[in-house]
């Protein structure tokens, strides 16, 4: 059997008992074979695109990790279209081309698409790929990106992923960390190029990015996307430009299909976040959930894209909410906001720490989905001291209000 039939007979196979049966097959590449089989079934839900095309060969497994998914590679040919607008014929360069996933999607949107990587294995890796994607207009360059600059025609778009990792393999986050570091080339990147896209890591302060770009070429930051997948932030992008100048970032906040949009200029003069003043306990039996929906408060929590952001006064302005303490990251009203960019649901109790309020209030309750923000206990020590099980359709959220009281609000999420 060849290497590719018995990738293919054994891609759903558990790799860690076929790597203890590599005796029995003597005429495979078995590392090869189950670096390939981990990257078939990690690309199931991750890069589905390359999971349907048998042809992709596959990079190492931590690469397969760090690489960007589908979700979040499609967000930037989203945004690489409304960038690019209308014309003819576009050029792009990806100056950090490493597994070739942002690029394998972004390419079909340009004439002429150029991949540069420093490794050969790389290089030899996209070439394979790329031509098993049909993707017969991309070119490979292998080598330095900064070295190759000057020999690349003028772009369209010029994009580039620095590396955030050290020589050592540790982790970095700030942009002048990073391999290559582009804040001294900046000026230079964008004389080559009508507009940069640059990905950084979502640990990333926005406000420091922009400060830090902003410092080594003035007013070129148009817009920055903190990209969160299923509530979780994956990645900063930044689109600068020296056409269509302005002074005003657009900053976006974009979580799965829910996205929420402020400017550099709002944040910067955004007051305090409204703090409700006083938090109307409901009764400490648990109220009819089917009593009407003016009887009783929503809850609101944002998702992690605007958690990252941290334009709670915004979002509280434009969404007429209050919090529940400035820390809290938590809202209240008594409007339904069914198109909220975060969770929504619906209070069917509250109860402060006393012993007896807690037993009447959670009477009945014996699992619930616990969340804890601003609050002295985390979620699993409160999940043992309540003594509930994790899941069902019941949610707790613990915090601390503005005068210092601890209270949990029991919820039902709204759907």
């Amino acid at each position: 059997m060849g290497i590719k039939a018995f990738i293919l007979a054994h891609r759903n196979d558990d790799t860690r008992t076929l790597a203890l049966q590599a005796s029995k097959h003597p005429d495979v590449d078995m590392a090869f074979a189950i670096d390939q089989i981990r990257g078939w079934q990690k690309a199931r839900n991750k890069l589905p695109s390359w999971a349907a095309c048998e042809d992709i060969t596959y990079p190492p497994p931590l690469a397969m990790e760090q690489c960007s998914s589908e979700q979040t590679a499609r967000y930037k040919v989203d945004l690489c279209q409304k960038i690019i607008g209308g014309k003819e014929r576009h050029i792009l360069a990806d100056l950090t081309g490493g597994a070739g996933v942002d690029f394998s999607f972004l390419a079909p949107l340009f004439t002429q698409a150029i991949y540069i990587e420093r490794q050969d294995t790389l290089c030899q890796l996209a070439r394979h790929n790329l031509c098993a994607l049909g993707l017969d207009h991309a070119e490979v360059r292998e080598g330095d990106a900064i070295a190759l600059l000057d020999s690349l025609p003028h772009l369209s778009l010029l994009f580039i992923d620095p590396a955030r990792r050290d020589q050592h393999g540790a982790r970095t986050f700030a942009i002048s960390d990073c391999t290559p570091d582009i804040l001294p080339i900046l000026p230079r990147l964008l004389e080559k190029a009508d507009h940069l896209m640059v990905k950084l890591s979502p640990m990333l302060d926005w406000h420091e990015t922009l400060k830090s770009l902003d410092n080594a070429f003035p007013n070129t930051v148009r817009e920055i996307h903190i990209v969160a997948a299923a509530n979780e932030c994956k990645e900063l992008l930044v689109w600068l430009s020296t056409h269509h100048g302005n002074t005003n970032t657009v900053v976006c906040c974009a979580n799965d299909q829910q996205t929420f949009i402020t400017d550099s200029e709002t944040e910067q003069h955004a007051g305090s976040t409204p703090c409700i003043n006083e938090i109307p306990l409901v009764p400490t039996r648990i109220i009819d959930p089917a009593s009407p929906i003016g009887s009783t408060y929503w809850l609101y929590e944002p998702n992690a894209a605007i958690m990252k952001a941290g334009c709670f006064a915004t979002l509280a302005e434009r969404f007429s909410l209050q919090a529940i303490a400035p820390n809290s990251h938590l809202f209240l009203s008594t409007r339904h906001i069914p198109h909220f960019p975060g969770r929504v649901m619906r209070i069917i109790g509250t109860t402060t720490m006393n012993k007896r309020q807690l037993r009447e209030t959670l009477k009945g309750i014996t699992k619930a989905n616990i969340t804890t923000r601003n609050f002295p206990l985390t979620a699993d020590q409160l999940r043992k001291r309540l003594r509930l099980a994790d899941g069902g359709d019941t949610y707790l959220f613990a915090t601390t209000t503005s005068d210092k009281q601890h209270l949990i609000f029991i919820c039902k999420k709204e759907l």
